[in-house]
């Protein structure tokens, strides 16, 4: 095993970063806190490999580089290995100086200097913010997962997020603080780092009055006044000294804590209280508007951007104009569009069901890309519609009939039942669409499906016939997943897979007690005619009654003998027959297994093959049918506990034993799922299952990711027949009748023998297929319809062509089917998708649509799945609206949680919202749910991250607000977006990444790369826009003169062009803000402009075709220069000061370039001048810190009476002489011989932390040191990070 030789310091900087990485690790090393062996290494930390013959790495980042790569933490490929090594050294050059310059006067591990205190704290936020920018739009610094990267920065953040950033701090670095508390949350962070507590306020820590200070009071108190003890004999001059110095301290605390008590008892003067910093906060919209009237957009802006004014009003007047019809802006859907048809219908939710996340992402999406093909110009419908989900809804009617008037489904009757499910849809059925509306969803509403509305219902009933006559759907007695409690088979996806490690107890409808499962019981059966046994195993004890074999396999030596023989069940008279088949797996227990074929899939199998008896032993209660007495009627888990004393009385019991299994569990009633025979309709999906997987195969369907191709063939190669009855009142009653013919030379059927039922749109119908098929007269045919409903995917798999009246031909069938698109989650593909595929095939004979996107699922910041009891299911109307933690819990409270998952829950939502939840608002959530949309990975939803996109809304809003005032009242924009030749570099460089970012958003919709979308339109908003452009531009446009107007004139042209465009690209994202501050831009074209920005072409790059590499490489080297020059200004200070600045050329093309540059260069880096030099610094003045901006341009920054050379270089001299003293004479405190042996463990780790901490403070002086020397002596340079 490596050993790892370490400080024991919590706050050691260079300590926590290996301790960190080693605990990402597979074998991580042995941690030993002490110096190692001078023959091994002279410093910690240092890592002593094992069976390497003694190798040492020494040094903080070679010892966790080594560590990281052992855990894969260091990149997945040479590119990301590189992004790392620069993100270690920022940490330990840039972020770990500052951070220590900051905090170690807070320690007290330096005196106190306020104002070299507050010009650090200026530059640890200066660089955070850097950092700031970065996080904006990633969860970690390198790749999608904990880097080194993320250990060495976090580490270096520590100190100033436990001892100096503010909440107001944190405030303004909301991306670096949601990522540091995403790292510092990691186990492998809290194994080493504990629980981090954030900084309140910024104060000296100092340490609470110690057991040691107290023991010195109590001795000083006993000791006579010559300092002799009570009782002992007398002390040595040197014992002494030390008493006395004991005592002034004591006496000095005394005093200290004197004062204190005194100032409590006098009468406080009242401080000025200090104006509190605005937030920002929450302004509504008040003006008086008619719901579908144009909200009021002559009135001013507010302030800043607030989510509940901006969203106001907007939806409903967009939904009266028609904006999200297809008919909209021509005569009909039919008229010929050359743009094309875009057609995509919504995942119909659950007419019982509220917006999850799942259901915000997959409207944020199908929305952004709804509106951007009707921006394209193209003939747009996006269809929305809503399931009956059969079993939620009948399950929420019956809960409220026996809730409000104590009575079950069956006290009313079929009718009458159905009737009240119909009342309660329309009081509460619309409430998702509310919800809908509120994220921004541009649906055609006039266009919305219920699939129980007479034309959905038709279009099923005429599916089943069509099927059914065809010999598609069948009649088969079958297993099928059976709940109790619903009376009713349920569909795979309504089971949850619930796994045990072992024995556990259970809750189960219907029992007081709970219900034992994880446990494998072993009992015999005897060998008829012998005295010969044969031992099988069970989970399930009581299945055992219906047992009708023992199946052992062909090959096993054991049991060869027992051919042909029989075994007697204990509790009966059955004979069951042992049969040999390849299915038993003879490793597993004794090799023997119990054959229950009416009640597990497997052995219904085994059943089949052998033609074993099937007897059901549970009727549709869950209740015991076709047993011996005295099980006979027992509820099945109590028959469970009587078996096993049974069998135990009989001496025929052997073992229980621990067992990990996966138990299968109604995610409706969270009933215990069983396997039962039941007469059941299917759909033969064998033929239907080959089409859908050939269709994916020749290109014809194109499944985007093509990673789920594999999942799609697995499925369609392998499928097996589809159960569509369901047990259930409220549904599409199954259109099948059971035949009776009273004619006594007809045999009568049974309810499996498809031969005798017909299938009708009505019953005179199939009263005529029945008299046909039995050459009988109709009225000899009585006729029973099935009592069953159809499985609500049978109604969904047929949506995309029954919303448009199929089988009855419309203009819309005709002009929208096929569709387009289909968007959904990866997690229905087999549910809903590929039925969609296999139905449309089989009753069109066409794709129900071209392509599939399939989005990921959306988990919690943490990575985990969204669950209600871990207290992470988020409405996303809270995130738009926000809520209180007080809120969060109440919504806990009103579930059907019980009380210990209510308070686990509770406990979650501390934890992840102590504050509750911002309101971020809705395009904010809609621009980050398409932000995390990376193809091919779940998706970690954390809520500050939305908060970050809510401050960009308030950054877009002051921007066009600035931009607005600088075009002036009469500005009038170009008929055209076009250049005119007179633009200035900046004009230049800002259209060409306007056209960039116009590139970027096309590829990314055609692609479906939905972070490519946003990254482009927030980096050109952000960083190229605001940051650089807007700043560069400002002293052109205060410019007078009759050049200066001319050439303001072309930058507002410029500015306009890019207000436009950017918000037009933006819309498809964030629809209510763009909307809101296009409506207040003038118009190229006034008469005939669109109303709306959604209905306003989106940008082409046809037409924004200003791109050039050429501008976009000269612009990031002045930026370069820049940034340079601005971190030079902040080492020394220069806030307010402007500097001359001579920048260095390697050649005169570089010169040329700075010339041409000089005047963005100067207002951007806030210089007095710029000066361009070619060659040698001997034209350079004396006194000008340097540093290197790139490896065509160094920067001279003149200081020379702007700062007290000497004056600095004293005070860091003096100051390093101090700390010098203090080191060397601490380390000949530690460097005694008996210093080990004589000084308590606590002291020695307490002087091994201010070793650590008087080392990192030394390097934080040695840097600024040298820089002041080399500035001072102007010779050298000064190698500083650009």
């Amino acid at each position: 095993m490596d050993t790892l030789y370490i400080s024991s310091h919590p706050d050691d900087f260079r300590s926590l970063l290996p301790l960190v990485a080693a605990e990402f690790c597979l074998s991580p090393p042995r941690i030993v806190h002490e110096d190692p062996p001078g023959e091994v290494a002279r410093s910690r930390p240092a890592l002593v490999l094992a069976g390497s013959g003694g190798t040492v790495l020494t040094g903080a980042n070679a010892v966790s580089w080594y560590l990281a790569a052992a855990g894969n933490r260091t990149g997945s490929d040479k590119k990301q290995e590189s992004q790392v090594w620069q993100w270690l050294s920022f940490a330990e050059n840039e972020l770990m100086p500052v951070a220590c310059a900051v905090t170690f006067p807070l320690l007290g591990i330096m005196g106190v200097d306020k104002k070299l205190q507050q010009s650090s704290k200026a530059e640890l936020l200066h660089v955070l913010k850097a950092l700031d920018e970065t996080l904006a739009l990633r969860t970690f610094l390198v790749g999608e997962g904990v880097t080194l990267a993320d250990i060495a920065v976090a580490v270096a953040a520590l100190l100033p997020f436990k001892y100096a950033l503010e909440p107001a701090d944190r405030k303004s670095l909301v991306n670096v603080t949601r990522w540091y508390n995403t790292c510092v949350n990691q186990p492998q962070f809290l194994k080493v780092l504990g629980k981090i507590s954030l900084c309140e306020k910024m104060v000296s820590v100092t340490p609470k009055p110690s057991a040691a200070v107290n023991a010195t009071a109590a001795a000083a108190s006993e000791a006579t006044p010559d300092g002799t003890p009570a009782n002992g004999p007398p002390k040595t001059e040197a014992q002494l000294k030390k008493e006395a110095k004991k005592r002034e301290k004591m006496e000095k605390f005394q005093q200290k804590k004197e004062m204190e008590e005194k100032k409590k008892t006098q009468p406080q003067t009242e401080k000025k209280a200090k104006p509190e910093k605005k937030e920002l906060g929450v302004i509504t919209y008040n003006i008086p508007t008619p719901p579908g009237e144009k909200k009021d957009v002559l009135s001013p802006l507010p302030d800043s951007y607030s989510p509940q004014y901006v969203e106001a009003a907007w939806y409903s007047w967009w939904e009266k104009q028609g904006f999200f019809k297809p008919e909209y802006g021509r005569k009909n859907v039919s008229e010929p569009n050359p743009r094309g048809v875009f057609m995509m219908c919504i995942p119909p939710p659950n007419v019982t069901g509220s917006l999850h996340l799942g259901h915000a992402l997959t409207n944020a999406i199908q929305d952004c890309l709804t509106r951007w093909h009707r921006m394209r110009g193209e003939t747009t419908l996006w269809n929305p519609g809503c399931d009956h989900a059969g079993i939620a809804t009948q399950v929420v009617v019956e809960k409220k009939l026996m809730r409000e008037r104590k009575m079950t489904r069956h006290d009313l009757g079929r009718e009458n039942f159905i009737q009240e499910v119909w009342k309660w849809k329309n009081e509460k059925g619309d409430r998702i669409y509310h919800q809908l509306k509120k994220l921004g969803s541009s649906l055609d509403w006039d266009r919305a499906c219920f699939t129980m509305d007479d034309k959905l219902s038709y279009a099923v009933q005429e599916a089943f016939v069509r099927m059914h006559e065809e010999g598609v759907i069948y009649r088969s007695k079958r297993l099928v997943n059976w709940s109790c409690t619903l009376n009713s088979a349920i569909s795979d996806i309504e089971v949850d897979k619930k796994e045990l490690t072992g024995r556990t107890l259970l809750p189960v409808p219907g029992y007081k007690e709970k219900v034992e499962f994880g446990v494998l019981v072993s009992f015999s059966y005897k060998v008829e005619g012998s005295d010969e046994e044969v031992v099988v195993a069970t989970t399930r004890i009581e299945t055992m009654l219906g047992d009708t074999a023992v199946a052992v396999h062909p090959d096993d030596s054991r049991y060869q003998h027992l051919k042909g023989k029989t075994v007697v069940h204990p509790f009966c008279d059955r004979k069951m027959p042992i049969v040999f088949d390849d299915f038993v797996d003879m490793n597993f227990g004794t090799g023997a297994v119990k054959i229950t074929p009416a009640h597990d899939h497997n052995d219904y199998e085994v059943g089949e093959r052998h033609k074993l008896t099937f007897i059901n032993i549970l009727d549709e209660n869950g209740l015991l049918i076709n047993v011996p007495p005295p099980f006979l009627g027992m509820k099945r888990f109590e028959a469970r506990k009587a078996v096993l004393q049974a069998l135990k009385d009989l001496g025929q019991f052997k073992e229980v034993k621990d067992n990990p299994m996966v138990v299968p569990v109604c995610s409706r009633s969270k009933d215990i799922v069983e396997p039962l025979l039941k007469p059941q309709w299917y759909v033969d999906c064998k033929g239907m299952g080959k089409q859908a997987a050939d269709v994916v195969r020749n290109g014809e369907l194109k499944i985007i990711p093509d990673h789920h191709l594999k999942t799609w063939f697995n499925w369609m190669d392998n499928i097996r027949d589809w159960c569509i009855s369901r047990q259930l009142w409220w549904g599409h009653r199954i259109p099948a009748y059971f035949v009776t013919v009273n004619d006594p030379s007809i045999k009568p059927g049974e309810d499996v023998d498809g031969h005798y039922w017909v299938s009708g749109r009505s019953e005179e119908e199939a009263r005529e297929k029945a008299a046909k098929r039995f050459n009988v007269t109709a009225d000899k045919i009585s006729l029973r319809q099935d009592e069953d409903v159809l499985d609500t995917w049978f109604s969904s798999g047929i949506f995309p062509f029954s919303i448009f009246g199929w089988p009855t031909e419309s203009e819309d069938l005709r002009v929208f089917y096929p569709g387009t698109l289909l968007e959904t989650g990866h997690d229905i593909l087999f549910f809903w998708v590929a039925r969609m595929v296999m139905m449309g095939l089989k009753l069109t004979g066409k794709l129900p649509f071209k392509e599939v996107y399939l989005h990921a699922v959306v988990r919690d910041a943490h990575g985990r799945k969204m669950s209600k009891s871990l207290g992470n299911v988020i409405d996303p109307l809270d995130v738009i609206t926000g809520i209180s933690l007080e809120g969060l819990h109440a919504q806990l409270i009103e579930s059907n949680l019980d009380p210990l998952e209510i308070e686990k829950a509770k406990q979650g939502q501390k934890s992840d919202y102590p504050s509750g939840i911002p309101e971020c608002g809705t395009d904010a959530l809609r621009f980050a749910l398409c932000a995390y949309t990376s193809q091919g990975r779940d998706i970690n939803l954390d809520v500050n991250r939305i908060l970050g996109y809510r401050h960009f809304c308030n950054k877009l809003w002051n921007a066009v607000k600035f931009a607005m005032r600088t075009l002036g009242e009469g500005f009038v924009p170009w008929e055209k977006a076009q250049l005119c030749g007179s633009e200035s570099v900046s004009d230049r460089w800002i259209l060409s990444r306007l056209s960039a970012a116009v590139a970027l958003c096309d590829g990314g919709f055609q692609a479906y790369d939905f972070p490519t979308i946003t990254t482009a339109i927030y980096s050109f908003w952000l960083y190229e826009l605001c940051d650089v452009y807007l700043e560069s531009v400002k002293p052109v446009l205060s410019r007078t003169d009759s050049e200066g107007q001319k050439q303001a004139d072309i930058c507002r042209q410029t500015l306009y062009t890019c207000l436009e465009v950017g918000l037009r690209l933006l819309s498809p994202l964030m629809p209510f803000v763009t909307e809101e501050l296009f409506q207040r831009l003038p118009r190229r074209h006034s008469q005939d402009s669109p109303s709306s920005i959604c209905v306003t072409p989106y940008p082409e790059t046809s037409e924004f075709c200003w791109h050039s590499e050429d501008i976009d490489r000269q612009m990031e080297f002045v930026m370069s220069v820049v940034k340079t020059i601005r971190s030079l200004r902040a080492d020394y200070n220069l806030t307010k000061t402007r500097a001359d600045c001579y920048l260095q050329c390697i050649d005169s093309d570089t010169a040329a370039l700075v010339q041409t540059y000089s005047l963005q260069i100067q207002t951007l880096s806030y210089s007095q001048a710029i000066h361009p030099v070619v060659g040698g610094d001997t034209t350079i003045p004396q006194g000008c810190a340097v540093a290197i901006a790139s490896d065509k341009c160094t920067v001279h920054l003149m200081l020379k009476g702007l700062i007290d050379l000497e004056k600095e270089v004293t005070k860091l001299t003096a100051k390093k002489g101090e700390l010098e003293k203090q080191m060397e004479k601490m380390k000949e405190k530690m460097a005694k011989n008996d210093y080990k042996e004589k000084v308590p463990v606590k002291v020695q780790e307490a002087d091994a932390e201010k070793v650590s901490g008087k080392e990192m403070w030394e390097m934080v002086l040695n840097y600024s040191f040298l820089q002041l020397l080399v500035l001072k002596k102007s010779a050298t340079y000064c190698f500083l990070s650009s």
